[in-house]
């Protein structure tokens, strides 16, 4: 007896190679198919209808109504012909063909008399499975039935091939995430390597030219604290273009003094422009002084763009303006500009100039150097808070950059209580723990700290450091996060969560990964300083987070705004105008106090004492008076004593605090 074959694809190889690409061979159940076979028989009227995909040996039904099974061997299915060819197959009688009328399922068993099933085609023609209706008696479909079908066989393959597409998408976007991640990997550990280096370079840069030098050498060390500088800028402008294009770059929203960010700024550049060039600031007179945006990022555009403008302006002007241009009840809408009278730009340059690693000339790039990624960061971080960057030049003129951006308003106001940390004593003795494993950071940190005047002891990776702390009290811990044994991060989690401890950690690292800072805050370091350092940067850390450690002990006093509140009714600029009048009057009302005592002045004394009360009772600032009145009865007495001085330098401590406090509080 033969064994019966069943008939096969010429192209049978690559059909079950299509089949394959599809990865629907024995998935689960699915809703949509479902929905595709009980339409299907209801449209041709009949009990059995099914979904399913043919291999080597098999027809596996995807979706099946009317039958219980999974699966049934090829050679006995029906469908066997139908994937012959690419056009719809109908059986009005089984008993009448030859191909079915022997068939065990048409003599006993189910006793089929109708089949009707068209091939599941793929784009590239190839006939994978089958879209099926079958029923017990002879039936013949008409036209609209059988468009039916073939209608729902295309949405099948569509189906199919969207589910495909999206499967591939996903595997191209991990690819693509996988290769940012590797991307900022590099670029994070490159700077690593590059910062660590740099930052004993600059380091040791910075305490020689604090050391006694003649104009020769100081000149050598300040050639190398630019070079410095500028490799800086280069490392920070290639990591800023990662966070960018990884979309890890946020802009935050909150309240800032925009006058005073762009005050600063002005202050900042003038340092840097020539003998023969003439710098501005220009702020409309109807520009507001709070507004909402990100203070980081439009200071890092104008730097950006001023910066430019000074490189390429040898004489003439520089001009950063910035203008109101519209307002709404929620907005400022501000143009920003920064105009020069440089070098200038052709006109076949300008579609390109925000382009990366581009330069108006390759000449530029020679003559004054630069990257090339400035302008495209500007760009795409004007593009991040919704603005436009444009540019106006001709060669030999001058350029301006402007561009427009919104702002919310902000409904800050001054608030009523501020609050001032009393005078402490002096710092004194420190003991400072440095956790780092690189010989050249270890030599630099031990000399900046003791010029500090701290003491300094050294640990090669956080495990030594743990040891370190159980054998001695340390007051502070700097703590760099890439080391051996036992890293920063490690070590960290291990004093705070097994040791139980609250010692201050200050984080000190080259490494720049997106969200690095926001990491150290979460496990319970105290600050994060990134390398290379300034020596007044890691002080202010060192001494900012001893302060915060130790302010349970401190004396809270207030700065009270009721009463100017009540009497402007809460007005914003009157208020800031009486801020401004203390910061400036109060220093020089110090100055001459101390001078009347030292002086035995009594008269003058009691003069100052009683105007410099009335200008405390502003800001209900009462807890000073007893200094004031104190010095006042010894200038009654005409006795100033070594008790007068002592009053005088405590009041004067204590005005230094607030006047800070409220420059902050303005800013």
């Amino acid at each position: 007896m033969s064994i019966k074959r069943f008939p096969v694809p010429s192209n049978e190889k690559e059909r079950l190679k299509a089949l394959k690409r599809y990865n629907i061979l024995d998935t689960l159940s699915d809703s949509e198919f479902d929905r595709v076979v009980h339409l299907i028989a209801y449209i041709c009227d009949v009990p059995i209808a099914h979904i399913s995909f043919l291999d080597e040996n098999r027809q596996w039904f995807k979706s099946i109504i009317g039958l219980d099974a999974t699966e049934v061997p090829r050679e006995i299915s029906f469908c066997q012909y139908t994937i012959m060819g690419t056009e719809m197959v109908e059986i009005p009688n089984t008993l009448e063909n030859d191909n079915f009328k022997e068939d065990p399922n048409v003599i006993e068993g189910l006793k089929v008399r109708f089949y009707a099933g068209i091939p599941l085609v793929t784009p590239d023609g190839y006939s994978i499975g089958t879209v099926c209706a079958i029923g017990f008696e002879p039936k013949k479909l008409n036209e609209d039935q059988k468009k039916a079908i073939s209608i729902l066989s295309k949405h099948i393959m569509t189906l199919l091939e969207l589910r495909n597409k999206n499967v591939e998408l996903e595997e191209q976007t991990k690819i693509a995430e996988l290769a940012v991640y590797a991307k900022d990997s590099f670029l994070a550990n490159m700077s690593h390597e590059i910062r660590t280096p740099l930052n004993a370079i600059m380091g040791f840069t910075d305490l020689l030219a604090q050391s006694n030098l003649d104009s020769i050498q100081r000149d050598y060390i300040s050639n190398v604290q630019t070079a410095g500088e500028n490799l800086l800028l280069i490392v920070n402008d290639i990591l800023d273009l990662s966070k960018i294009e990884s979309g890890n770059l946020i802009i935050e929203s909150y309240p800032f003094n925009l006058k005073e960010i762009l005050k600063h700024l002005y202050n900042l550049l003038k340092v840097k422009i020539k003998d023969n060039i003439e710098f501005n600031l220009f702020l409309d007179a109807d520009m507001p002084d709070i507004v909402i945006g990100d203070k980081g990022r439009i200071n890092q555009i104008i730097m950006n763009l001023a910066g430019n403008a000074i490189k390429f302006t040898e004489e003439g002007e520089i001009t950063i303006s910035v203008k109101v241009v519209e307002e709404t009840n929620e907005k400022y809408t501000l143009r920003f500009s920064v105009k020069d009278t440089g070098i200038g730009i052709t006109q076949d340059k300008l579609d390109t100039i925000f382009d990366r690693f581009t330069q108006a000339e390759e000449s530029t790039t020679r003559k004054f150097g630069g990257t090339g990624l400035g302008l495209n960061i500007v760009k795409q971080l004007v593009e991040l808070q919704k603005g436009e960057i444009q540019v106006k030049s001709k060669i030999g003129r001058g350029s301006e950059f402007f561009f427009l951006l919104d702002y919310l308003k902000s409904n800050s106001v001054v608030e009523s209580v501020i609050e001032v940390v009393s005078c402490k004593k002096p710092v004194g003795k420190i003991s400072i723990l440095l956790c780092e494993d690189n010989l050249l950071n270890q030599k630099l940190a031990n000399s900046v700290i003791q010029n500090f005047g701290f003491e300094l002891d050294i640990a090669m990776n956080g495990q030594e450091g743990i040891d370190m702390m159980l054998k001695k009290q340390y007051d502070l811990i700097l703590m760099d996060l890439q080391m051996p044994v036992l890293d920063g991060y490690q070590a960290t989690i291990y004093i705070r969560n097994e040791l139980k401890s609250s010692i201050p950690i200050i984080a000190m690292t080259a490494h720049s990964l997106v969200g690095e800072q926001q990491k150290c805050f979460d496990i319970g370091m105290d600050a994060y300083i990134p390398k290379p350092f300034k020596q007044s940067e890691l002080l202010n850390a060192i001494l900012s987070v001893l302060e915060k450690n130790t302010v349970e002990d401190t004396t809270i006093k207030t700065i009270n705004f009721s009463y100017l509140n009540d009497v402007s009714g809460r007005n914003l600029e009157f208020i800031n105008e009486m801020i401004n009048l203390f910061i400036d009057k109060i220093p020089s009302e110090i100055d001459l106090l101390e001078k009347a005592i030292l002086d035995n002045d009594h008269s003058g004394a009691k003069k100052l004492t009683h105007d410099m009360r009335s200008s405390l009772s502003l800001f209900k600032l009462e807890q000073l008076f007893e200094y004031l009145e104190g010095i006042d009865a010894e200038a009654n007495q005409a006795n100033f004593s070594s008790l007068t001085i002592e009053k005088f330098e405590a009041l004067k401590c204590e005005l230094v605090n607030t006047i800070e406090a409220l420059k902050a509080h303005a800013k």
